[in-house]
């Protein structure tokens, strides 16, 4: 069964993934091989990679269990745009400096798309649970002839 949202979702992860790592590869060219070296763009850079590690593994596997229990839908399909744009957004708002509304809102669809999800697959689970049990069809018993 192929899960085309899923699969978007988790494609766009990795490019999102690689161009937050590519982002640091200029400071550990620049002579910081572990850590921040006391740079803030560095630590800035490192926690905006870090961040996007700790919520895109939740949200693609709540994607995945969802769209395997009701199919692709528009509001899944909303909800990974949502998600992706704001992935992009908080890295970029981590580069500035504080208050920056790039980042509130990057953080903020995050948390958004993460609590939308987590009440779905809740409210799946609690559905699933709270049907009778199928038994098939019945079967019908005939007494022996004789």
């Amino acid at each position: 069964m192929m899960l085309p949202v899923t699969l978007v979702l988790a494609a766009a992860a990795g490019l999102i993934n690689l161009w937050l790592g590519l982002r640091l590869v200029r400071g550990r060219m620049g002579g910081v091989s572990i850590g921040d070296g006391g740079k803030p763009e560095m630590l800035a850079g490192m926690r905006a990679h870090a961040n996007f590690a700790e919520y895109a593994p939740l949200v693609v596997i709540l994607t995945a269990l969802i769209e395997l229990a009701r199919g692709p839908s528009l509001l899944l399909w909303t909800l990974t745009a949502i998600f992706v744009v704001a992935r992009l957004l908080h890295p970029l708002g981590m580069a500035r400096p504080a208050p920056n509304p790039l980042r509130a809102a990057g953080a903020l669809g995050t948390w958004i798309v993460t609590a939308v999800l987590a009440m779905w697959g809740l409210t799946i689970a609690y559905q699933a649970n709270a049907a009778p049990p199928s038994h098939g069809p019945a079967i019908e018993t005939v007494a022996p002839r004789g």
